[in-house]
């Protein structure tokens, strides 16, 4: 079974969203783990701030499985599908990786580009598994997170929800 990294965000009531989320997640999926959550600025629009975490589960699911899922508990938190790219979320759920898998196509890109890009996407995966090497760069998780530039950078650890 490959292991599933999901990055779970939310800035409209993020602690209630994101306990829903939650909920839901390890009701379909046992055996769940969920990283720290962090507190981080929008990334490319102005707005409050996010809460963010990772989780990861295994799962017999195929990857279309898994999407559809995610995207019936983003509309239960209150996401509508036509919203804005660069805009409040109620609940974003986005698949870093699906085991080892690696893919290109027009709605989904495995392993996600914005995982070793974004701090609040990279930081918590690397709390979860550290050593986990990622399947194109072939660095570890943490040896991808010390790399990161940090420079102002803005993320606290905030109580899970």
């Amino acid at each position: 079974m490959p292991g599933v990294f999901v990055a779970a965000g939310s800035n409209i009531e993020p602690e209630r969203n994101l306990r829903q989320a939650l909920a839901e997640l390890r009701r379909l999926y046992p055996g769940l783990r969920v990283s720290p959550a962090y507190r981080n600025p929008p990334f490319g629009f102005e707005g409050a701030d996010f809460i963010n975490l990772v989780v990861v589960f295994e799962t017999d699911d195929t990857l279309e499985e898994v999407v559809r899922k995610l995207r019936q508990i983003e509309e239960r938190c209150g996401r509508p599908r036509n919203a804005p790219k660069w805009s409040a979320r109620a609940m974003d759920l986005d698949i870093l990786l699906y085991g080892d898998l690696v893919l290109e196509t027009p709605d989904l890109r495995l392993p996600r580009a914005d995982l070793v890009r974004r701090a609040y996407m990279l930081r918590p995966a690397a709390d979860l598994a550290p050593g986990l090497r990622h399947p194109t760069l072939g660095q570890t998780l943490a040896q991808l997170w010390q790399a990161f530039d940090k420079t102002d950078l803005r993320m606290e650890t905030v109580t899970p929800p």
